[in-house]
C-alpha cells in the first residue's frame, strides 16, 4: 500500500502579495487587560458567498487555491479583484467526494517545486475512506494514500509541507475511539509521507507513515522559525488542545483527554474549555501561534519563546464576530487568511457566509499594521 504525509503551512511558499482592499473593522484583545505583548488586529473581507471553505494554499504567483467541502470545488482566489474583493473563479470539481458531516473535500497543499511539476495535493472522503491525491489543476487526481478512516465526523484532513519538504497529513479517528491507539491504522495519527504517497525517510518506524499518534480531530497544523510544529485538537468532550507535534510521540486520544499524569503520553502546549474553542486551523507568525475556533467562535493567540516556551496566558480575539473559524493560514505577504464555516449545523450564516477574511496584527508578526 502507498504512503501518504503532510507538510508545513503555505507560509513556506513564495509568492507576491495580492492587491487587497483596506481593512474593514479592527478588533481589540478582548479580555487580555492590555498585557505586555497582546494583539489588535485589522480585518479585510477578502471573498464572501462561499459554501464551506476548508482549505487554502498559496500558489508561487500569490494565488489562493481554496477548497469548499460540500460542494467539492477548487476555487482560484486573487490576486486580481473586483468591486466584491478579490475575484473568486471555480478551477473545477473534484468527482468521487462523498460529502455528509465534516467529510468532504478538505486539506488542499501546493508542491514546494510547483514551478516545475505544477502539483497540488487534496486530501478527501469517498464512500469507503478517506485519500490523499495529488493532481495538476483542472487534471484528474491521483490517489497516493488510501484507507483512511472515515465517519461522518472527525475526519482529520489537513495537508502541508514541512520545513523537511514532506507532506504532513492529518487524519481523525472517525469517532470510533480506538484508532489514534491503534498502531496499524491510519486514524487518529499525524502522517508524515513523500510526495509520491510513500514512508517518508526518517518515520518513527520505518515503513509506516505515521508521525505521531493518540489523536482525536486534527484539522490545523502549523511550523515555527525553529522547525517546531503544532496542532490544533478538536471534538474532544472536554478540552480543546494546542500541541507541540513531536516525531513518535503519543498525544492520549481516547485513554487521555487534556493534561495526563501517564508519562507514556504527550501533554498539550495549552488547553482550553471545549465550549470556548473546538479549534481547527493553526498558523504562526514569528513566536505568535493562532489558532482557529468553531464552536469557540473566535481566535486564540498563543505566544512563545524562540525556544517554544509559553509566555504568559493566550488571549482571545474576534470573540462571535464572525461566527465559526476553520482554515486559518500565513499568507505570502505576512497577514493571516481565515475562513468562516457558518453554512453547516452550528453555523448561524450571515448574508455574506461563507467568508475568507485577511487579519493584520498590530504588533509580533509580519503583516502588522
Amino acid at each position: 500500500m502507498t504512503a501518504c504525509s503532510f507538510g508545513p503551512p503555505d507560509p513556506d511558499v513564495a509568492g507576491e502579495p495580492p492587491n487587497l482592499p483596506t481593512p474593514s473593522a479592527s478588533a481589540g484583545a478582548g479580555d487580555s487587560g492590555g498585557d505586555e505583548g497582546s494583539q489588535e488586529v485589522a480585518v479585510t473581507v477578502l471573498a464572501k458567498g462561499l459554501e464551506i471553505p476548508w482549505g487554502v494554499a498559496f500558489l508561487p504567483d500569490g494565488t489562493a487555491l481554496v477548497t469548499e467541502r460540500d460542494s467539492a470545488r477548487i476555487l482560484e482566489v486573487g490576486p486580481e479583484s473586483d468591486a466584491d474583493g478579490l475575484k473568486v473563479t471555480e478551477v473545477q470539481q473534484i468527482t468521487g467526494v462523498a460529502t455528509g458531516g465534516d467529510s468532504g473535500l478538505l486539506g488542499i497543499a501546493v508542491s514546494p517545486k510547483y514551478d516545475t511539476d505544477k502539483t497540488v495535493f487534496v486530501y478527501y472522503s469517498t464512500d469507503k475512506d478517506n485519500r490523499v491525491a495529488k493532481l495538476q489543476l483542472k487534471g484528474d487526481p491521483k490517489p497516493i494514500l488510501t484507507g483512511i478512516p472515515r465517519s461522518r465526523n472527525d475526519n482529520g484532513g489537513q495537508l502541508a509541507f514541512g520545513p523537511d519538504g514532506y507532506l504532513y497529513v492529518t487524519t481523525g479517528d472517525a469517532t470510533r475511539g480506538t484508532q489514534a491507539q491503534n498502531a496499524k491504522s491510519l486514524g487518529g495519527k499525524i502522517l508524515r509521507i513523500t510526495a509520491d504517497g510513500k514512508p517518508a525517510p526518517g518515520n518513527p518506524v520505518k515503513d509506516s507513515p505515521v508521525w505521531s499518534s493518540g489523536h482525536r480531530n486534527v484539522q490545523g497544523i502549523a511550523w515555527d522559525s525553529g522547525k517546531r510544529m503544532y496542532a490544533s485538537e478538536s471534538d474532544q468532550p472536554t478540552s480543546g488542545e494546542l500541541n507541540v507535534i513531536q516525531k513518535g510521540k503519543n498525544y492520549g486520544w481516547a485513554a487521555a483527554e487534556g493534561k495526563s499524569t501517564d508519562a507514556k503520553f504527550t501533554n498539550p502546549l495549552v488547553t482550553w474549555p471545549i465550549a470556548e474553542s473546538y479549534c481547527s486551523g493553526v498558523a504562526v507568525l514569528d513566536r505568535m501561534i493562532a489558532t482557529a475556533c468553531l464552536g469557540g467562535e473566535r481566535l486564540w493567540i498563543t505566544q512563545v519563546t524562540g525556544t517554544g516556551t509559553l509566555i504568559g496566558q493566550p488571549q482571545q480575539l474576534l470573540d462571535g464576530e464572525y461566527g465559526r473559524l476553520r482554515g486559518l493560514v500565513a499568507a505570502p505577504d505576512g497577514s493571516l487568511w481565515a475562513t468562516t464555516s457558518n453554512q453547516e449545523p452550528g453555523g448561524t450564516p450571515e448574508a455574506e457566509d461563507d467568508r475568507i477574511i485577511r487579519l493584520v496584527f498590530s504588533s509580533g508578526g509580519a503583516g502588522r499594521s
